[in-house]
């Protein structure tokens, strides 16, 4: 069983050269090229072709993900045929319910993977539909999920635990990817932290970011620690020599669901 590391999800504009440069030599997991909230409306074609160019070159090992301009807005149909057509993961925005998934996988078509943003108070009464309408990641788009609830945000991010839950329950459900949302303060290193540390402890993939200097305290948080690394491996060397069922490791006893975890926690680092 092999897993995919996505601890750290750094957004970029597409309508910038040097950020999309710059990104090939970051630790990023993952690169999210942005058409909507980052680049003004006078930019939005040729941010897409940008994009799509970025793409086709590519990050090395990163995960590349485009997140488009809303279906109801004049870029967003284009920007999914675009999308279509590049190799790259197509994020959509304010995704509501499974009839957005759906207009969205037919102007996609089957081949692409398709990951939403639940940023609205539609979207959280209809999780279970969305995360079994072919979509294959949910990103919790904060800012405009406290906008439409009427939030107070605050350090502690208070309000938005119970919406993590019920996210996560959902994704994991049908084996979709979850990542937090962002951090909006990029020089508050405790702060960004704290979130990861809360995130990764509830069971996200990992988080995104907003700005490079993000990156290697979220890959730290979400990646396993030299103990979990030598665990897992006792536990993945103990079943590579036994005839399966229950074992012994370290004096306790563990079981498939162990080995599951083991190997997860390898995939991290391998």
């Amino acid at each position: 069983m092999s897993f995919r590391p996505r601890r750290s999800a750094l957004f970029l504009p597409a309508s910038n050269p040097r950020a999309i440069e710059k990104a090939r030599g970051l630790a990023a997991d993952v690169v999210i090229l942005d058409l909507e909230d980052a680049v003004a409306p006078d930019a939005k074609i040729t941010a897409r072709a940008a994009a799509i160019a970025a793409a086709d070159q590519g990050f090395g090992t990163r995960e590349t993900v485009i997140r488009v301009n809303g279906g109801d807005t004049e870029w967003g149909a284009a920007d999914l045929a675009a999308v279509r057509d590049s190799g790259a993961i197509a994020l959509v925005p304010k995704i509501r319910n499974a009839d957005d998934v759906r207009t969205c996988r037919d102007r996609l078509g089957c081949g692409t993977p398709l990951w939403v943003m639940i940023e609205t108070c539609e979207a959280l009464g209809r999780l279970q539909d969305i995360a079994e309408a072919d979509v294959q990641g949910f990103v919790l788009g904060v800012n405009d999920l406290a906008l439409e609830l009427g939030a107070r945000p605050g350090t502690d991010r208070a309000w938005l635990a119970p919406v993590q839950a019920i996210v996560l329950a959902a994704a994991r459900s049908r084996g979709v990817v979850a990542l937090d949302g962002v951090c909006n303060d990029f020089s508050d290193d405790v702060r960004l932290e704290a979130e990861c540390t809360a995130a990764a402890a509830m069971g996200y993939d990992g988080k995104s970011l907003i700005h490079p200097r993000q990156v290697d305290i979220c890959n730290a948080a979400f990646g396993p620690d030299a103990a979990a690394i030598e665990w897992a491996t006792r536990v993945r060397d103990a079943f590579a020599s036994s005839d399966g069922g229950v074992i012994q490791v370290d004096g306790k006893m563990v079981e498939a669901l162990h080995l599951v975890q083991a190997e997860r926690i390898l995939g991290m680092v391998s």
